[in-house]
């Protein structure tokens, strides 16, 4: 029986969540408070508000007789109560949740903790998974949700996320402070975030959240680490050093005039909190950091000596903290806010609310979709008046008609802009050359599509700023209001142009300089783990480095000397040349460069040469190297540079080294003289071409020599002895006309019509020095 009614039971719970779960959907679907009121689910509070203003006026049962303006307008008033609500907010965002579905909810939780504290097992009693309180439940992330919202949304505000697990019992011990910190911060607009690590793998790869408690900050994308220990003053200093350091000025008497002027070159206008805490409070910089793309924003600390002018100039009350926003006219604020404690909801308001000039300049397609929105379902029309001008002086008088118009026409429907047509001349253009007209012109639009599809209509005659002008452009505004159908074209417009852009590299170095005080602040922390991958990059790209120079180094000069000659057994024999001292010498012009054969360059020249390389050897003594060696630089520059391949392999050819040629086997009892013999050597065929010096007395038997000597090679060795030993006895001939039939030698040597002599080996160059 026990099994039949473990069977039961267990099916009865499924069907009972199942039942409870298509009746919360079927609750929750029926209104979606973001989709109503028009907004994104980041919307702040301001601009829920001013959406529910909007929509309540234009739904409202007394001024909308359509049949179902009464339900749309409830919808609206509910939407707005659960958005307001923060907390109602959190609890729709996270669980759908609203009035008509909570008890469902409710209850639903309560079976499921029934359900996870005592079910049907073998053991029949188990122990809830999971100690998480709502508060984190509230806040948790998950990847889907982090990549989508969260990282989009640190561009607007800082986040805090807690890294935590099930079953973290250190994380028991900072939660207390964590609740605290949230609770104030979140109040501030700081993001607050939740990770579990043990269900969200991917995510814990992202952030480099490797074990629990960890603690995070996310700003503009980028993750930072928490190490400092966990106080409310340490979270609350960490997410203040997240924010960048430019982001309030501090405005005294000597540059308030500068900073309230500025609206001309950044096309902002500028905001100034008056307050006497001697450091800008984290409030006024988070707010600073949401609207840093539309707004300036200054801090003035009351009851400093250098503040005392700019006090007086504005009237400001020393007892309250006073905000005060600038447009274009730098004496008179546009707007003035004084309270003891303001709040975030009341700055957003009040920023939002002025987040644009009066008549700002349009100088990228971001400001342009701020400004001028896309047409919405259910939202009413906001139309664009925008003048196309230019920057001449003449000019001038124009624009400040425009600003005068658009300063007595102020409504919530129009937004007045102008545009320099040398900086968007693609723009103007669009609507300019269907009719062929000439700046400076007024045109009306509409923005129908996010892809730039618009309705327009150029106002008739142009704009001189003259009365008659603003008369005419004042009665087609009244007739848009009545007939939406008045603006007669439509256009596709391109992209604007970024006039930001020149400031890209103040923006670089900025960024340049935030990264690396993260690096020198990670670094200062000890943040070992996250900066390993860093520290493995650079000792990997060091090690490569060094390892290449030092093996360059070894196989440069202490590369693997050759063994010693092994024996021949053919009926050639090995032949032997003496150390070719060939000084390295950067000759002129018609020279080649002549390098001395040596122990250092014995390798690479001879042992290691490339396929189709040939060496050319000088023998020299002391005496004659001076001579010898420019006219044998002098005969072989020719051969050097002839044919397409031969200038790389005749410059490596001339850095190589002589064989071993054991050219003296008779009995002389005289020291050979070798003083102008020529090698050819092939290292990697190990052959040897020679060339014998020419004498005075017999140049043609010294030529023939040079030929014959591959058939009677022993012969003319004898020969080339007896030669000598006559030549000791003979008078000294000229050392320089040795070289004389060298071009020739070296015609038939490119040639390949000389003998070669074929070694088994190359000697160690050791071994010819004895």
């Amino acid at each position: 029986m026990r099994p039949i009614a473990q069977s039961f039971f267990r099916r009865l719970f499924w069907l009972a969540a199942v039942l409870m779960l298509l009746a919360n959907a079927g609750a929750a679907s029926d209104i979606d408070p973001y989709k109503i009121l028009g907004v994104s689910r980041h919307a702040s509070q301001a601009e829920i508000k001013r959406a529910y203003k909007q929509l309540a006026r234009e739904w409202h049962p007394d001024k909308n007789k359509s049949p179902g303006a009464q339900d749309m307008f409830i919808k609206i008033t509910k939407s707005y109560e659960i958005l307001s609500n923060e907390e109602r907010r959190a609890n729709y965002d996270r669980f759908g949740e609203t009035d008509e579905n909570q008890h469902r909810s409710q209850a639903q939780q309560g079976f499921r903790h029934f359900h996870e504290s005592f079910f049907f097992d073998q053991t029949f009693f188990h122990f809830r998974q999971s100690t998480r309180d709502f508060a984190d439940s509230k806040h948790m992330l998950h990847y889907e949700q982090y990549m989508n919202e969260i990282v989009p949304e640190s561009f607007r505000r800082p986040y805090l996320i807690k890294v935590t697990s099930e079953w973290c019992f250190s994380c028991i011990h900072i939660e207390p402070i964590w609740k605290e910190t949230i609770l104030e911060l979140e109040a501030l607009g700081v993001g607050i975030g939740v990770v579990d690590i043990g269900f969200e793998k991917r995510l814990r790869s992202l952030l480099g959240a490797h074990r629990p408690p960890s603690i995070l900050g996310l700003v503009n994308g980028r993750v930072t680490s928490f190490h400092r220990g966990v106080v409310r003053e340490n979270l609350r200093q960490f997410v203040e050093s997240l924010l960048p350091q430019t982001l309030v000025e501090k405005v005294n008497d000597n540059n308030y005039l500068r900073f309230l002027n500025g609206w001309r070159e950044e096309n902002k206008p500028s905001v100034l909190l008056f307050d006497a805490a001697p450091i800008v409070p984290l409030l006024y910089k988070l707010t600073a950091f949401a609207y840093r793309d539309f707004v300036r924003f200054g801090y003035v600390e009351q009851g400093h000596s250098d503040t005392a002018h700019v006090l007086q100039q504005f009237s400001i009350n020393a007892y309250a903290p006073t905000l005060l926003l600038f447009k274009e006219n730098p004496e008179k604020p546009a707007d003035v806010i004084q309270s003891r404690g303001m709040k975030r909801q009341l700055l957003d308001e009040f920023v939002s609310n002025n987040r644009f000039l009066l008549v700002p300049r349009l100088v990228n397609q971001k400001f342009f979709d701020e400004l001028c929105p896309v047409k919405q379902f259910h939202r009413r029309r906001k139309y664009c008046v925008l003048l196309i001008t230019g920057e001449d002086e003449a000019l001038v008088s124009v624009n400040a008609a425009f600003y005068d118009f658009a300063s007595s026409n102020s409504k919530e429907v129009l937004r007045f802009a102008y545009v320099y047509q040398s900086q968007q001349k693609p723009l103007c253009d669009t609507f300019l050359s269907k009719e062929e007209l000439s700046p400076p012109q007024v045109i009306i639009l509409e923005r129908r599509s996010s892809t730039g599809k618009v309705l327009y209509r150029t106002v008739m005659g142009g704009w001189n700023g003259s009365d008659e002008d603003k008369h005419r452009l004042h009665k087609q505004l009244e007739l848009l209001q009545k007939d939406p159908a008045y603006l007669n074209y439509d256009a596709m417009l391109p992209e604007l142009n970024n006039e930001l852009a020149s400031m890209f590299l103040v923006q670089w170095l900025n960024s340049a300089y935030d990264y690396l005080s993260q690096m020198y602040f990670d670094i200062l922390h000890s943040n070992w783990r996250e900066m390993m991958p860093i520290i493995s990059l650079i000792f990997s790209a060091l090690f490569i480095l060094f390892g290449t120079v030092i093996v360059q180094a070894f196989s440069e000069s202490g590369g693997e000397k050759p063994g010693k000659p092994k024996a021949n057994k053919s009926s050639r024999p090995a032949e032997t040349s003496p150390n070719a001292e060939n000084t390295a010498s950067q000759l002129s012009k018609n020279f080649v460069e002549v390098t001395e054969l040596t122990d250092m360059t014995y390798t690479s020249s001879l042992v290691q040469l490339k396929p189709g390389h040939i060496n050319v050897v000088l023998v020299l003594t002391d005496s004659s190297r001076h001579v010898l060696l420019k006219k044998f630089a002098k005969e072989v520059y020719s051969f050097s540079i002839t044919g397409s391949g031969w200038p790389l392999l005749l410059a490596m050819a001339l850095g190589t080294r002589h064989s071993d040629m054991e050219l003296n086997e008779g009995t002389s009892s005289h020291e050979p003289d070798y003083t102008g013999y020529v090698l050819a050597l092939n290292g990697h065929k190990k052959y040897l071409c020679l060339f014998r010096p020419v004498h005075v007395d017999d140049k043609e038997d010294s030529s023939r020599s040079s030929d014959e000597d591959a058939r009677a090679p022993r012969a003319g060795v004898k020969t080339r002895s007896k030669g000598s030993s006559r030549r000791q006895t003979s008078s000294t001939p000229h050392v320089c006309s040795k070289l004389e039939r060298l071009s020739l030698w070296m015609e038939r040597l490119m040639e390949g019509t000389l003998p070669r002599h074929y070694v088994p080996s190359w000697p160690d160059l050791e071994a010819l020095q004895k």
